[in-house]
């Protein structure tokens, strides 16, 4: 596999003037094409700065990243993303709001009109492969916080992004509903082998999900270790429970304890 995303040395402060806050401070990591890769650290370390950046939707104070084998100059219109709320427009269908990139992004825009129930049918599918059948008339309001991230994650992927960017989209919904959603990304991401990169305060959470665990320390963030999790798949909540599993979230709860202090 070749590396997808490849952050070099990249820091980021804000502020016009120059003495800002600084974010970032020579934070590299490597993403292979169709890694499942989680981000994880103390709060406000920079790990949603380090998405900005690679998605191309804030320009690095200095360093590069170099996506799918192009440097990032723009916000790039290969990604998917979702979010910590799920951020439905409320007067949309499900249906409606999973549509809402298609009329947006080259080239399914430009088709849209003329084969709109191909595109519908997508839009159907994808919403039964996370458990949404029959759920595609209803507004948000209408549907449970766990219901609304599902079709949050339809949006995000249903214009066939390359990458996947997650920021702690599951951190808002309680702990069975969580730890449901982790198996039904997982079965998604298996059968379309996008490309990952998660952000998440869950040590639990990344291990289940990811190949590769990078650690960014306090900020400014640095990027200062990266632990391969080498776990069979598909993983099991059973497997939450094992020794093997609870090793890497003990030995991650460890490395971040010596990051915070």
């Amino acid at each position: 596999m070749k590396n997808f995303v490849d952050m070099h040395e990249v820091s980021l402060r804000y502020g016009e003037d120059g003495d800002g806050t600084l974010a970032l401070q020579n934070a590299t990591m490597k993403v292979d094409s169709g890694e499942f890769v989680a981000v994880v650290g103390p709060s406000g370390c920079g790990k949603s700065t380090l998405m900005k950046v690679i998605t191309g939707l804030w320009p690095p104070t200095a360093g590069g990243v170099i996506v799918n084998g192009k440097e990032v100059d723009r916000p790039l219109s290969i990604t998917g993303m979702a979010f910590q709320n799920p951020t439905l427009l409320p007067w949309r269908t499900a249906l409606d709001n999973v549509m809402l990139p298609l009329e947006i992004v080259e080239p399914h825009c430009r088709t849209l009109r003329r084969d709109r129930q191909k595109y519908i049918q997508m839009c159907e599918d994808l919403l039964a492969s996370v458990g949404l059948t029959g759920f595609s008339d209803r507004f948000p309001w209408q549907l449970s916080g766990g219901m609304q991230m599902r079709a949050s994650l339809c949006r995000a992927l249903i214009h066939g992004p390359e990458l996947l960017m997650l920021d702690e989209p599951f951190a808002a919904l309680d702990a069975f509903t969580r730890e449901e959603l982790w198996s039904v990304l997982q079965s998604v991401w298996m059968e379309k082998r996008f490309t990952v990169i998660h952000v998440t305060h869950d040590l639990r959470e990344a291990v289940f999900l990811a190949d590769t665990i990078y650690i960014v320390s306090k900020r400014p963030g640095r990027v200062v270790a990266r632990t391969p999790i080498k776990l069979k798949r598909p993983r099991t909540l059973d497997d939450t429970y094992t020794q093997d599993f609870n090793e890497y979230v003990h030995d991650l709860r460890r490395r971040i304890g010596e990051v915070r202090a």
